[in-house]
């Protein structure tokens, strides 16, 4: 046998099968080889997947245009400085149950940007995909973004338009809401947290806004509810639509739910970057510092005009505000919601701060339960973030009545002078005509804390004002008297000038300067400006228990 003759009985030939044996199983056939990977087609693949999914199905876009909305995209863009936004979890979505996977983003877009250059995480959910409802990969987006946003130590905005819970996935749907209570309230005092109301947000998502700091809604198109009014009317038999239950104007002037309210998209979120420019990153950090323009020099003659020296007649203190602060610029917040009292995020010396004043425009001023409700979540957020406060006082006292008494006056302002007694940034107090009573305390007192208090000539401190004090301290003297008118007049007067004149306060250590009210600008940002660096130690525990 010749060589080659050997090779070809020991070496098999490529195109015959393998020898087998009796009794050996027959080996499964390779699946044949997947062609070779072209980079120019998946790169084209992938294009055209990004382009579907960003671009959206065109009739539901439509439908959403038609609605008097903007997409989620759209909205971003308004938001964000241009191609400042990076997206996470694009391709993510649901792997679904009978009816086959979600579509890619689950109905939210979430990511970060840049505001003015610096830092935000934001996520705005789409309604054009499943009604912008809630599921588990949805939420877990969100989850993402929140912990990314604390980690990061960044402020996080949520653009809501969603029709709640996807009630395909059940509880699954639940709890991811719960996840994303629980991420909001860890982060609360620690980044600020913007909730923008842009279409339904109803059921347990309406949570998600009442835990926010502030809470923007836009007119006609924003609804916020726990009960829809078809359950409404099916539960109580009320007749009620969407806006009468839960629109702009029910959560800005009633419940006090909604901080601002926004007649626009636009302007909406053209307020939103402009309350971020007021706003630090975090906790941790100041707030960004403007140039300084020589306030601790400034007068203002214009102060002595706006203010009668009659504590009886109105002004607007958003006149005084406007006086004192940058350019005359503030951003009100719950403009519509207790109106006599007014809470503002302003510059002094282009340095943020949180003004609280009396409005003698309204109940001449007093303070009520909503009025304290309000100002004691203003300033807890200001303290929580290291923003300075500033307190322009006028004040009558709390309204009386048997209503305020038996909805919680006392529990309701309990809660103001808790924010104020905790408060540790730097408190300038200004007295600008009466401060009578509990009131007096309430509105950042020495005695609860206030670092500089400065009164205007024209202040009156008191426990009530001089005739009230007279008719209770000389009853009996007004009834006996032939002519008690003469009696009062005279009574009055003398108890004005021992115990209620300009001074009496200052001669006692409770406030610290009678000041020129045209000087009222530069006190407060020279006084600003002395307690900078002012820190306080707060005491070793868990937590306070504020009378909610």
């Amino acid at each position: 046998m010749t060589i080659s003759e050997l090779d070809t009985l020991t070496t098999p030939a490529r195109d015959l099968p393998p020898l087998r044996t009796a009794g050996t199983p027959q080996e499964p056939t390779a699946p044949p080889a997947p062609p070779p990977r072209d980079m120019r087609a998946a790169m084209r693949e992938r294009e055209e997947l990004r382009e579907r999914i960003v671009t959206g199905r065109p009739d539901a876009v439509d439908r959403q245009h038609r609605l008097g909305k903007r997409t989620a995209r759209e909205r971003l863009e308004l938001l964000l400085d241009p191609g400042t936004f990076v997206e996470v979890d694009l391709y993510r979505r649901h792997p679904g149950t009978g009816s086959g996977p979600t579509q890619h983003t689950d109905g939210v877009v979430a990511g970060g940007g840049m505001i003015d250059g610096r830092t935000v995480f934001v996520y705005a959910q789409d309604f054009t995909i499943s009604g912008g409802s809630l599921g588990s990969a949805h939420a877990a987006k969100i989850h993402k973004v929140l912990d990314l946003a604390v980690e990061t130590g960044a402020p996080v905005i949520a653009l809501n338009d969603s029709g709640g819970a996807r009630i395909q996935e059940g509880v699954m749907a639940l709890d991811g809401y719960g996840g994303i209570f629980r991420r909001q309230v860890a982060a609360s005092g620690v980044i600020p947290q913007i909730s923008v109301v842009l279409g339904p947000c109803a059921g347990g998502a309406a949570y998600s806004p009442a835990l926010a700091d502030f809470t923007f809604m836009v007119r006609g198109t924003a609804q916020l509810y726990l009960t829809g009014p078809d359950v409404v009317r099916a539960v109580t038999g009320e007749q009620v639509s969407h806006a009468e239950l839960g629109g702009a104007e029910v959560h800005s002037a009633r419940s006090g739910l909604a901080s601002f309210v926004a007649e626009d998209e636009e302007s909406c979120l053209a307020d939103v970057r402009y309350l971020v420019s007021l706003l630090p990153d975090n906790n941790l950090d100041p707030a960004p510092v403007y140039p300084a323009g020589g306030a601790g020099a400034d007068r203002r003659p214009a102060l002595a005009e706006i203010v009668p020296a009659e504590p009886n007649k109105p002004y607007d203190m958003r006149e005084v505000i406007a006086e004192v602060v940058d350019d005359g610029e503030f951003l009100e917040v719950h403009e519509h919601w207790a109106p006599n009292v007014l809470c503002a995020l302003a510059r002094v010396d282009g340095q943020s701060v949180g003004v609280v004043g009396n409005q003698p425009l309204v109940l001449a001023g007093v303070l009520d339960t909503a009025a304290s409700q309000k100002a004691a979540r203003f300033v807890r957020f200001c303290d929580a973030f290291g923003i300075p406060l500033v307190t322009l006082v006028d004040v009558p006292g709390f309204l009386p009545g048997t209503e305020q008494e038996h909805t919680g006056a006392i529990r309701h302002g309990a809660k103001l002078l808790y924010a104020y007694c905790e408060a540790s940034v730097p408190r300038v107090q200004v007295i600008l005509r009466k401060a009578y009573g509990g009131a007096y305390i309430v509105m950042d007192s020495r005695s609860i804390g206030c670092d500089l208090s400065l009164a205007w000539p024209t202040n009156e401190i008191a426990v009530m004002g001089a005739e009230g004090a007279v008719n209770v301290i000389h009853r009996r003297e007004l009834a006996a008297a032939a002519d008690p008118d003469r009696l009062r007049a005279r009574l009055v007067a003398e108890y004005s000038a021992e115990l209620a004149h300009p001074y009496f306060a200052a001669e006692r250590g409770l406030v610290d300067d009678v000041i020129d009210p045209v000087d009222t600008r530069g006190a407060i940002a020279r006084g600003l400006e002395l307690l900078r660096r002012k820190r306080r130690s707060a005491p070793q525990r868990k937590h306070g228990n504020v009378p909610l």
